[in-house]
């Protein structure tokens, strides 16, 4: 609860000192905004207005309670893309949809009070890169249709592009110049004129004034006024696990993306953020902007950059990004019910080219080829199936992936014996155990991943003259139920081969796991060592004795019968 409470206790003190800098990044970022919460909330299916309202509750919120104080929030490609397909699979329910939105930010909020931030950081890169590119190949798909004119039927990836065909043969003229204008506008703007006016707001004002002289093309109507309205999310029996998968799905995407989002602006101010404190504030956010219909959101990158390339530095920069969108829902919603659909479809492809990962396609092949898989794998289940089966099914792969390569090093360092022997005291001992006495290093923890083929690899290297073995545990901290069965079957089978068993270097935490599980009744009581060299010398000397003995009985003359 410490994160819970930090979080409100912080809203108490602001940090003045950059106050100039705060308000200067905070309104260039809210302009910024404006386009992009317009076209999030017309892709959304809410429509825009809700966008408006998800830039402002979800960005004001977020930045107060939040632990990332450079950061703006509010809707994102990738939240959206999740958003139209919950608003679809609902049949545009709005009870049922800003349900799922509520009880997504309280799961975002019960991530960050129990801490795992840390862990939603741990997606590896090929997954993210393979979503991210996924959701941008989504945006830019959806958006096709519009560009000419055409509103697709459905909201899926596949009925958009279904869509295309039929646009291309029959366009909206008019639509489609205004499109083609807003794509060279906002692909072409020179960085130095982004510094006064970024890119996106300049498509957004010259393609609407270009409206004007072109009639005919869509436009986005009537766009409501003043402050929303409390929505009660509703759900039944029925509908409940639609929704409790909708939230989850927005939660943990949210997450991802505001953690992500947290990492850049942490490299560009040369800070470290609180995941966990992030969480909760985006958790707040998308809870209260589910309960007055806006759309959620989460960390959004290009904004956060905006913001601090304009010198914001604290939270205050984030609200003063809110307020701005504020003023303009207040009382400029007239001009913007004037914007043509055709110039947020070539806004939202540019946002839709900006998140595929470029720069990791261009270098991928040099790369680990299963990475590269795992990529394309990601990619595709995203754009084909959904968001979170290509999450899951990538953190899958890539987590056995990481497990097959640990077992191995495991396994092939356990093969060898000349890496582990520290003095020349044993490499003379086992010298003279002449093969009757075998040392095993596990030379690390044990993972799951190695334990199947442990027993075999002993096998292969315990010949039948072998009298004993030594098991050196020095290494292992700790041990799981796997590794646990896989020593015991070793001990168990060189009992029942004659052979006597040592331990060496055995922690008092392994050994309670393994007693705990009934794991080491194979294991002499009386052959327990702290340190690998006294196991050698009392196993080698009684290895020799041995030796000796069946020597001087292979040379007594066996009686005549």
């Amino acid at each position: 609860m410490k994160y819970f409470t930090a979080a409100f206790g912080a809203v108490k003190t602001f940090d003045f000192s950059n106050l100039r800098g705060d308000m200067f990044g905070g309104l260039t970022a809210g302009v910024v905004a404006l386009p992009l919460a317009l076209a999030f909330g017309e892709a959304s299916g809410a429509g825009p207005i809700a966008g408006l309202w998800g830039a402002i509750i979800v960005g004001f919120f977020a930045a107060m309670f939040g632990g990332t104080g450079s950061q703006v929030s509010g809707p994102t490609g990738p939240m959206v893309v999740v958003f139209a397909g919950v608003f679809a699979s609902v049949s545009g329910n709005i009870s049922l949809i800003f349900a799922a939105v509520v009880i997504a930010g309280i799961i975002q909020i019960l991530f960050g009070i129990f801490k795992f931030g840390q862990y939603i950081r741990l997606v590896p890169y090929p997954v993210v890169s393979g979503f991210m590119s996924g959701i941008g190949c989504i945006i830019i798909a959806l958006q096709l249709a519009r560009l000419f004119g055409h509103e697709p039927d459905g909201g899926g990836t596949i009925q958009a592009l279904t869509a295309v065909p039929a646009a291309i043969v029959d366009p909206n003229f008019a639509a489609l110049a205004i499109g083609a204008v807003t794509l060279v506008v906002i692909f072409s703007w020179p960085k130095g004129l982004g510094k006064y006016m970024p890119g996106a707001l300049a498509a957004l004002i010259i393609g609407t004034l270009v409206s004007l002289f072109i009639q005919g093309a869509p436009v986005l109507g009537d766009i409501p006024t003043g402050f929303p309205s409390f929505v009660m999310p509703i759900f039944s029996q029925d509908t409940f696990l639609i929704v409790l998968e909708a939230a989850f799905i927005l939660a943990v995407l949210g997450s991802i993306d505001s953690l992500l989002t947290s990492l850049v602006a942490d490299n560009m101010t040369r800070t470290r953020h609180d995941s966990d404190r992030e969480l909760i504030g985006q958790g707040i956010g998308n809870t209260v902007a589910g309960l007055f219909g806006a759309i959620p959101g989460a960390g959004a990158t290009m904004r956060t950059v905006v913001n601090i390339r304009s010198g914001g530095r604290t939270k205050i920069s984030g609200m003063v990004h809110s307020l701005v969108l504020l003023a303009v829902v207040i009382s400029l919603s007239p001009l913007a019910s004037q914007i043509p659909h055709a110039v947020l479809a070539g806004i939202l492809i540019k946002v839709g080219y900006d998140i595929i990962d470029f720069s990791y396609l261009k270098h991928a092949h040099k790369g680990p080829r299963l990475d590269l898989g795992l990529m394309a794998m990601v990619l595709g289940l995203t754009v084909f199936v959904d968001l979170i089966t290509a999450v899951a099914a990538g953190v899958v792969l890539a987590a056995l992936a990481f497990v097959k390569k640990v077992a191995d090093n495991q396994l092939a360092a356990f093969r060898k014996v000349e890496p582990h022997i520290t003095t020349e005291e044993e490499r003379a001992l086992l010298e003279e155990g002449k093969g009757r006495v075998v040392l095993f290093d596990f030379g690390g923890p044990l993972s799951f991943g190695a334990a199947a083929d442990l027993g075999h690899h002993v096998r292969e290297r315990v010949k039948d003259k072998a009298n004993a073995m030594i098991l050196d545990f020095s290494r292992v901290h700790f041990i799981d139920v796997s590794a646990a069965r896989a020593v015991e079957t070793i001990a168990c089978d060189a009992i029942q081969s004659g052979k006597v068993v040592y331990i060496t270097g055995m922690s008092k935490k392994v050994r309670g796991v393994l007693a705990a599980l009934g794991a080491d009744h194979c294991f002499p009581a009386d052959t327990h060592y702290e340190h690998r060299i006294d196991a050698l010398r009392i196993a080698v000397k009684a290895a020799v004795q041995e030796n000796a003995g069946e020597q001087e009985a292979q040379a007594v003359p066996t009686p005549n019968a």
